[in-house]
């Protein structure tokens, strides 16, 4: 491989060109080389993406010693005492939090720099380091600045740039002058913060906020109507009711934030209450501040319009169910920057795919399936979900039942001391068809994926398969279990017909 750095004055024609190096490179970009294709990389950041380098690994090996520390503060519980602190309610450890970061970065890092060596072998690969890469015509890309005169050809082009935090500073008066973080920022950061105010209700704020809450930050976490508002409904008010009970958390609700400024090493913000204009305006303040409010496609910098790429409203490219863009030939988009889900385990599916359909060609082109695409939330409670939501259900006018069964209800749920969580199967009542099953509580996102397999059945997820399953004992997969045997009897008490096999599982 070559590592192109600083170039200029410089033309080549490639097979294939990608535009990032998350799923971009380890998915798709290197094993095509495996086939025998030139591959250009444009990357302006390093190797991974977003989940190794600013994302998913680093958050959830922050999340982990908040959890260890969530544990502390409950063994007095479970009959373990941990000594308090003389003349205070907290509880007699200390969390060397810079040195947390630090080791979490250290690992962060070494595993992106690890995948270099791997990349510089490849006699196929160029990768342009650190440099942008941005449409100029069709299927050409101009990399860095117009003043370097890079330009680069291919015959296929795979665009997986990602997406980035959504700015607020045009909503949020002030907010551009101060030095708050992002999730970029905030996973790499070493100063354990007294206070902080969190702006955002979605999986990034809950589960910053949770992180910082647990180690012992004062947390004021602004949430415009709800948490998680895409989640079942029930998951929803769970979620909330558990989560505005933590210590260390304090939830605003429904607020408009009028201004933001940063004084004696304090950032300040200036709310209101929309629903009460007498209330006039409020302050809060706190040593940090955390914008996760969305995250919105990189598409702006790739100037897809002098490529005929078509992008929607919200900026993401549009494709079609081969995830090709709609009218630029020969260009397709995938992950993040297509919109279809953002996840980095679609990111992954995606680019399996087209490595299957367009790069190795070892089947015919074929609609890609997102059927039984799983989400999780990994903040406390926990959060997992795959298929339709209750609401969903209504508006789609399907007949079916609804259950859920708490965690307590199952041995290992008594051995956690559970207070919190359920499992909750949604089943299509003629079809015993399982159109939904979300999760909160404890290791939700483990206990989802025997749901998901299910769902890629050829014959779908069906009730009767997890009935017919046997499960250990006391595992706390007995809690899906139960709840599979109260959506059964749910069948039963509507009228519908379950086969005879069914009745003592």
């Amino acid at each position: 491989m070559v590592l192109l750095k600083n170039v200029k004055n410089f033309t080549k024609h490639y097979d294939i060109i990608v535009i990032g190096a998350g799923a971009g490179l380890g998915k798709l970009g290197r094993p095509a080389t495996e086939y025998g294709y030139s591959v250009a990389l444009c990357e302006n950041d390093k190797l991974g993406g977003t989940c190794l380098n600013r994302g998913c690994i680093p958050s959830k090996m922050l999340i982990h010693p908040a959890e260890v520390a969530n544990n502390i503060e409950e063994a007095h519980r479970f009959e373990i005492d941990v000594k308090k602190k003389e003349n205070s309610d907290d509880l007699d450890y200390d969390i060397r939090f810079s040195e947390m970061v630090s080791r979490v970065c250290k690992t962060i890092d070494e595993e992106s720099d690890s995948i270099i060596p791997r990349v510089e072998a490849n006699q196929k690969l160029d990768w342009f380091v650190g440099q942008t890469g941005r449409f100029v015509g069709e299927r050409t890309v101009q990399v860095g600045s117009p003043e370097d005169n890079v330009v680069i050809t291919a015959d296929r082009v795979f665009v997986a740039c990602g997406a980035r935090a959504l700015d607020l500073s045009k909503e949020i008066e002030g907010l551009d002058k101060t030095p708050y973080m992002t999730y970029r920022e905030a996973l790499r950061n070493q100063k354990r913060f007294k206070s902080l105010i969190v702006i955002g209700a979605g999986y990034i704020a809950t589960e910053l906020a949770h992180f910082f809450a647990s180690t012992g930050t004062k947390t004021n976490i602004f949430v415009r109507s709800g948490f998680l508002k895409h989640e079942d409904e029930e998951v929803q008010k769970e979620f909330d009711r558990v989560f505005s009970k933590k210590k260390n958390i304090n939830v605003i609700k429904g607020m408009k934030i009028l201004k933001a400024r940063y004084e004696n090493d304090e950032f300040v913000l200036t709310y209101s209450n929309p629903s009460d204009e007498s209330s006039g305006t409020i302050e809060v303040r706190a040593e940090g501040l955390l914008v996760a409010a969305g995250v919105v496609p990189n598409t702006d910098i790739l100037q897809c319009d002098k490529a005929g790429i078509q992008t929607s409203k919200d900026g993401f490219i549009i494709v079609d169910k081969f995830l090709k863009s709609v009218n630029a030939p020969n260009v397709w988009a995938f992950g993040d920057v297509a919109g279809n889900y953002l996840f980095r385990h679609n990111a992954n599916f995606e680019s399996e795919y087209l490595m299957e359909t367009v790069i190795s060609k070892m089947s015919e082109p074929y609609p890609i399936d997102h059927t039984g695409m799983p989400h999780a939330v990994f903040s406390q409670p926990q959060i997992a979900g795959v298929g339709l939501t209750e609401q969903e259900c209504r508006k789609q006018g399907l007949k079916y039942v609804s259950v859920k069964n708490n965690y307590s209800a199952s041995a290992m749920g008594m051995a956690l001391l559970s207070q919190e969580g359920f499992v909750k199967i949604i089943v299509e009542r003629e079809t015993r068809k399982i159109l939904g099953c979300h999760i909160v509580g404890h290791e939700a996102s483990t206990l989802i994926h025997q749901v998901i397999v299910l769902f890629r059945l050829p014959g779908g997820p069906k009730l009767d398969d997890l009935l017919n399953c046997i499960y250990i004992h006391p595992a706390l997969s007995e809690i899906v279990r139960n709840a599979a045997r109260k959506a059964k009897q749910a069948l039963i008490d509507a009228g519908e017909t379950v086969p005879a096999s069914l009745y003592f599982r």
